[in-house]
């Protein structure tokens, strides 16, 4: 019986650093576009297979994801909303933000273009436009770095969303990829990232009808969230893919992803000001 019981016990020693091997993961709390773009599909690999370190991604809108971070239900955070990003470090939540990439926020809308604002760069116009033309507009209202983006524009604009939204303007709190379905289903416009919107398979009559306006520029940042707050975020391990997202192998991988030519987001861990 003793030597039953040693063997079951030596058996279950020399299983557990293997157990321990396969059980180390960090838990990222990201945006859904870095998902539903393909990005993380295509480094994580990378990550992966040079450290042994799993990710898991809890894909939501960036509002969703920080609030992960304010739970401590993730290692990190990497999103796109720097306002509400430093708002999560002057709270506490994390000691440092670190720039990794950028790409640009696209309005999308009917091919007939009822709005007539196809071709231009000036965002605030356009939505000015569609807004006294109460022309049909989808709004993510889910508190991604997506919608505040929004938001932010309809104020630059100069329109007050809450005095004049009616039947025009639809909160559907969904996802970008949901949003542009809503969008192609109702005839409307919408702001999505560039990179969602490249990587999506259901355009139909959607096209890109205002683009290159320097406000609408959308640059993503990386926090390890503080575990000084929670104890259990896994820091050696979270910090290992921060310092790999910003190291040049890393920025490279990001670059390096493209789909059918168009690159979807541009490195820029070395902006000092991103």
């Amino acid at each position: 019986m003793l030597r039953r019981t040693l063997l079951a016990f030596t058996l279950a020693l020399g299983f557990l650093p293997s157990a321990q091997a396969e059980d180390r993961f960090i838990t990222v709390a990201s945006t859904t576009s870095t998902m539903d773009s393909g990005l993380f599909g295509h480094i994580l690999p990378i990550f992966e297979g040079k450290t042994g370190i799993k990710v898991r991604v809890i894909a939501q809108g960036t509002g969703q994801a920080l609030d992960t971070g304010r739970r401590g239900d993730a290692d990190v955070v990497f999103v796109h909303a720097k306002s509400q990003e430093l708002k999560f470090l002057e709270e506490g939540f994390s000691t440092k933000r670190l720039p990794v990439m950028y790409n640009d926020f696209v309005v999308v809308g009917p091919k007939a273009d009822p709005a007539g604002i196809a071709g231009t760069k000036d965002v605030a116009a356009a939505l000015s436009t569609i807004s006294a033309k109460k022309v049909p507009f989808v709004s993510r209202g889910d508190k991604s770095g997506t919608h505040s983006a929004e938001l932010a524009l309809w104020k630059k604009a100069g329109i007050d969303l809450a005095a004049v939204r009616g039947d025009w303007y639809r909160e559907i709190g969904q996802g970008m990829g949901a949003t542009l379905n809503t969008a192609g289903a109702m005839g409307a416009y919408t702001l999505s990232d560039r990179a969602t919107w490249i990587a999506f398979k259901n355009k139909g009559d959607l096209a890109i009808t205002v683009q290159g306006n320097k406000r609408l520029f959308n640059q993503y940042g990386v926090m390890l969230v503080n575990p000084a707050k929670f104890p259990n975020v896994k820091v050696a391990d979270g910090q290992a893919f921060i310092d790999w997202l910003v190291s040049p192998e890393g920025q490279a991988a990001i670059a390096a992803y493209k789909i059918d030519g168009q690159q979807l987001f541009f490195p820029n861990a070395g902006d000092p000001d991103a």
